[in-house]
């Protein structure tokens, strides 16, 4: 089975939502000509890893829009490719079929969620720990709603192709943080709530944002949330599940 490790991917043109139709995308290979020796070897093979990473980012970001777009069924690595503005042959090179950039995609969206979490281990106040994921969780839905729409629409389709995703990174992530809001219970700092109940509450209030993104510019009756809306929003919503849970601050005991 294969387990997904996290990794740093750059946000170069990762915001999938403003990607023009085409755009070029630069040659990782070295100048024809180039003669390489000990003291310019090193900085051409950083060269070509930036330059690698520049595109494959690039990448995901289309694959990301034309599979919100299309579904997985729907989409082919020839619509991704015209969206990224190359050859099909060329998107190949990177990811040799639609199934590994799509399982790249989810991986890389679970990546963003995985590093929201953070605020776990960098506070032991459940305030400012759960308050500061919820509150990266919703930046994300602001900052990339199309690769939380991937995600959903993998999981209600029975998420066949990412089993292995959810029992070998997700289930490990989300039991870790479980453990803690378990500790945090026992400590008096929280209600004593289910804390997989508290975190699919969560989950399910943040990616909202994305996921309906539509259903609710009808209800406002706006075209999209302003910056300052939004963030007024996130602050109702982070209340709303510190009240929910019962947190109390570490700084009141």
């Amino acid at each position: 089975m294969r387990v997904f490790r996290p990794r740093q991917t750059t946000r170069m043109k990762r915001d999938a939502a403003r990607l023009p139709l085409r755009v070029n995308m630069k040659d990782d290979d070295v100048a024809a000509g180039t003669t390489e020796n000990d003291e310019t070897r090193a900085p051409l093979r950083r060269r070509k890893a930036h330059i690698r990473e520049s595109n494959e980012a690039h990448l995901l970001a289309c694959a990301e829009a034309v599979f919100a777009e299309r579904g997985l069924d729907g989409a082919s690595t020839a619509m991704i490719a015209e969206r990224a503005g190359l050859p099909k042959a060329n998107l190949h090179y990177y990811f040799p079929t639609k199934l590994a950039l799509y399982r790249r995609v989810l991986e890389d969206v679970f990546d963003d969620w995985y590093k929201a979490a953070d605020t776990f281990e960098c506070s032991d106040d459940p305030v400012e720990a759960i308050g500061g994921y919820v509150r990266a969780k919703m930046e994300l839905s602001r900052r990339r709603p199309l690769g939380s729409k991937v995600w959903a629409s993998e999981i209600i389709h029975g998420a066949v192709h990412m089993e292995d995703i959810l029992t070998g990174s997700v289930k490990p992530w989300l039991d870790s943080r479980v453990k803690v809001i378990d500790d945090w219970i026992a400590r008096g700092l929280l209600a004593p709530v289910s804390a997989q109940t508290l975190m699919y509450m969560i989950w399910a209030t943040t990616q909202h944002y994305a996921d309906f993104d539509a259903q609710i510019r009808a209800l406002k009756g706006k075209r999209a949330l302003t910056q300052k809306v939004f963030e007024a929003t996130t602050e109702e919503v982070v209340q709303l599940v510190l009240r929910a849970c019962g947190a109390v601050s570490t700084r009141s005991k």
